[in-house]
């Protein structure tokens, strides 16, 4: 076994299936169905606020319910890896996911639009809860890739998975509007639920645990499978007990510095991928189908797509250096969100924070394994969790600034990102000084 390489253990490991490559290709795909669901409300927000006569308060509350349920949900979904793999953990929350999506399609195709009135928020909230839960496979999935790859390319897999299976509401808020205008608010989200449903049906299909889960299925020992397994290459195990993976972490210092950071990052996309919509057509008055666009193209999909480099530069130059350099970038697309009155500016802070996000996103969880090697699924609970918490929070304080300060509030409301830049690149920094040059973690 010396001489092959890592792929080629895996390929040859006796009666186990899978390997490197289909384990990262399974959780990304696992997780972009799941993640579009942040997507859920935001490019049909002007329609409903209008439908439903909400406040800026209720609408950013509704925009972020999908953020409630798929934020906290992570903490125990992510711990509940370490016991029994990726799998189960994705099904369940894929399931719950379809059941929001069947309960919304129904209500819409039921009652829209004349019968769409403000008593059925409650409602509609509730089902934006129950679809949010596949949000939550994010922290399933980071352990599950995480188990396959040695650490020396956890920063490259995992900025992959995250960065592909981040792009899902970048595509739905992209898509979405025309699929309104084509389709009409019910067909459109009838088409959705058909994607969930046949993306559930493909998971459940093509994905494999981890060797040590599949051989711990098999009747092994946790000793011997993961001896077993890593002769076949894996190098992180699961102490394999749920309460013990989130004691072991939430024990650790770091694990809840990188929960501040991922809560200014994660949680700031999850946030803005919802509200950007809102922000340009009731700020900038520009269509539902623009905004949609604006919001995939130069906030959603370029945060995405950057979170890949951002894993790549992470293991080149180190996590803790490309996070305090990120949240620069992101202090200064606030900054110029928040003072900006016209459009070219706006867009120019947008991108900026979309870059910064992108980047932060893929710097905090390359340290996630490296700080704590012992309860990864644990760590990932609480970062994940915590961390996508601010995608519920700061969407309805945004709508009271707009509330508060009328049409010019959507943009002062940018200056809750201000002080969460300015916090996080303190914590950055900190963690640069005192861990960017160590090798290892103790």
């Amino acid at each position: 076994m010396q001489g092959l390489t890592l792929q080629e253990r895996h390929e040859s490991a006796p009666r186990l299936k899978g390997n490197p490559s289909r384990g990262l290709a399974a959780a990304t795909f696992g997780f972009f169905v799941g993640f579009a669901a942040v997507a859920l409300y935001g490019p049909a927000a002007k329609e409903l606020k209008g439908l439903m006569g909400l406040s800026g308060l209720l609408l950013g509350l509704l925009v972020a319910a999908p953020q409630l349920t798929g934020s906290l949900l992570r903490i125990p979904f992510g711990a509940w890896v370490d016991k029994v793999g990726g799998k189960k953990p994705f099904l369940v929350l894929l399931g719950l996911s379809l059941l929001g999506m069947a309960g919304l399609t129904l209500l819409l195709a039921l009652l829209y639009p004349k019968g769409l009135t403000r008593s059925l928020y409650p409602l509609v909230l509730f089902f934006g809860f129950l679809s949010g839960c596949g949000v939550a496979t994010f922290s399933v999935g980071v352990p599950q890739t995480s188990y396959w790859f040695p650490r020396s390319r956890q920063g490259w897999a995992l900025g992959t998975y995250a960065g592909l299976g981040n792009t899902a509401p970048g595509f739905f808020t992209l898509l979405l509007p025309f699929a309104l205008v084509g389709l009409g608010l019910v067909g459109a989200y009838g088409v959705w639920f058909a994607f969930l449903l046949i993306g559930t049906i493909v998971y459940w299909l093509i994905a494999h645990d981890a060797f040590s889960f599949q051989l711990r299925q098999k009747g092994l020992s946790r000793e011997e499978a993961n001896q077993k397994a890593a002769a076949h290459g894996q190098e992180l195990f699961p102490t394999g007990r749920l309460v013990d993976a989130l004691k072991i972490s939430a024990r650790i210092g770091r694990t809840w510095a990188l929960v501040l950071l991922y809560f200014t990052s994660f949680g700031g996309f999850l946030a803005l991928t919802s509200w950007f919509p809102t922000y340009w057509s009731l700020y900038h008055g520009t269509s539902v189908w623009l905004s949609g666009v604006l919001t995939a193209l130069f906030f959603s999909l370029t945060a995405s797509f950057v979170r890949i480099g951002g894993g790549v530069a992470s293991d080149k130059w180190g996590g803790e250096r490309i996070a305090v350099g990120s949240y620069f970038v992101i202090l200064a697309g606030a900054l110029l969100l928040v003072f900006s009155r016209t459009f070219a500016p706006s867009l120019a802070g947008e991108i900026l924070m979309a870059i910064g996000m992108g980047t932060a996103n893929a710097a905090v969880f390359k340290l996630v394994a490296r700080y704590v090697p012992e309860a990864v699924g644990g760590a990932s609970g609480w970062v994940g969790g915590l961390g996508a918490f601010g995608g519920f929070v700061v969407p309805p304080i945004l709508g009271v600034f707009a509330d508060s300060y009328g049409k010019v509030g959507y943009a002062g409301g940018f200056i809750v990102y201000v002080a969460l830049a300015l916090m996080s690149i303190v914590v950055a920094t900190i963690l640069a000084i005192r861990f960017g040059k160590q090798k290892t973690t103790v």
